[in-house]
């Protein structure tokens, strides 16, 4: 699902969730919830997921008048908080903050994983997508998207790029990049993407592609140069960068993105009440002002149009996963 056409329904969408929690349902949802909720972020803390969710937690807390408490469970590239969760008991009590590496990424680069990331979980709200962005050392002779690929078709062996790491979202946009552009560059894989972006600010790797919160500071100071952001939009905190698609690469979009999940068979009404709360928190002005500080565009979704939004996911990124031969452990 592309973005503009997720971000178009946000107003209908919150509309039906406001209205849901107004009226309620079924008397599991009237009496929902009488105890703590535990939100799982699948990744340590400090990160943009943990942020989101600490943001929305925060008001579904004042909302639903119950403490929803984030928990911090990384590991193995976010199955092991995903699969907790998928695990657990379907009452909603225990939900999960989702990514496009938990319910598109890990499902195809991994040779198993320990749930099925459509059949075990019921979808509550796609809740934020973070662009990605397209940074180069500023000494690399390329202003632009289009000089940039001039200089790697020029030079096919010559260049590299960075990512956060094997099977990242970033690492996948590299492909996708390659791919659409028909153009080579070896990728090298850090352990996160704090060292990749000093490598490519020293210029021991000229081109990487991360998240547009982390790189923001560098390209602001002047210690990055940033080609294009990977939405099909450009982000509302920088206007003035292009997209990839417009720069010459129509049809190029990927982003992170940040969506609840509760464990399949969830009750249908707690489901929407949780998506009713969801979504009313991204209303808050203050959620509002927080999201955009770090590049963040607010959706808000219904549950059918996140269930919607994970199988195109998958349909988009396994074709750039098997061209791209990508197989992990």
């Amino acid at each position: 699902m592309a973005l503009s056409d997720i971000v178009s329904r946000i107003s209908v969408a919150l509309g039906l969730g406001l209205i849901a929690a107004a009226t309620g349902t079924a008397a599991s949802a009237q009496t929902f919830p009488d105890r703590s909720i535990t939100m799982v972020v699948p990744f340590a803390a400090g990160g943009s997921t943990d942020v989101v969710a600490r943001i929305v937690a925060q008001k579904m807390s004042e909302d639903l008048g119950q403490q929803v408490i984030v928990q911090n469970v990384a590991g193995a590239g976010g199955n092991l908080g995903a699969d907790s969760v998928a695990r657990a008991a379907p009452d909603g009590y225990t939900i999960l903050m989702g990514t496009v590496a938990t319910h598109a990424l890990n499902p195809l680069i991994l040779k198993s994983t320990p749930y099925d990331a459509e059949k075990d979980f019921a979808p509550v709200s796609l809740l934020v997508v973070v662009p990605n962005v397209l940074v180069v050392n500023p000494e690399l002779p390329a202003k632009n998207v289009q000089e940039l690929i001039a200089l790697l078709k020029a030079d096919p062996d010559k260049y590299s790029y960075a990512s956060s790491g094997n099977g990242t979202p970033l690492h996948l946009s590299g492909e996708l990049f390659k791919s659409m552009a028909g153009v080579d560059m070896q990728h090298i894989p850090y352990k996160g993407a704090g060292p990749a972006l000093n490598d490519v600010i020293g210029n021991q790797v000229p081109i990487m592609f991360d998240n547009l919160p982390s790189s923001s500071s560098h390209i602001k100071a002047g210690t990055l140069r940033a080609l294009a952001v990977t939405t099909a939009e450009r982000a509302p905190s920088f206007p003035d960068i292009p997209t990839i698609a417009e720069s010459g690469i129509p049809g190029y979009e990927t982003y992170t993105w940040n969506a609840l999940f509760a464990p399949a068979n969830t009750p249908a009404d707690v489901i929407t009440r949780l998506n009713a709360s969801a979504n009313k928190a991204l209303t808050d002005p203050a959620v509002a002002g927080r999201m955009k500080e770090f590049s963040a565009t607010i959706v808000g979704s219904t549950p059918e149009e996140l269930g919607a939004h994970v199988k195109a996911e998958l349909a988009k990124w396994k074709p750039v996963v098997d061209g791209a031969h990508i197989q992990m452990e």
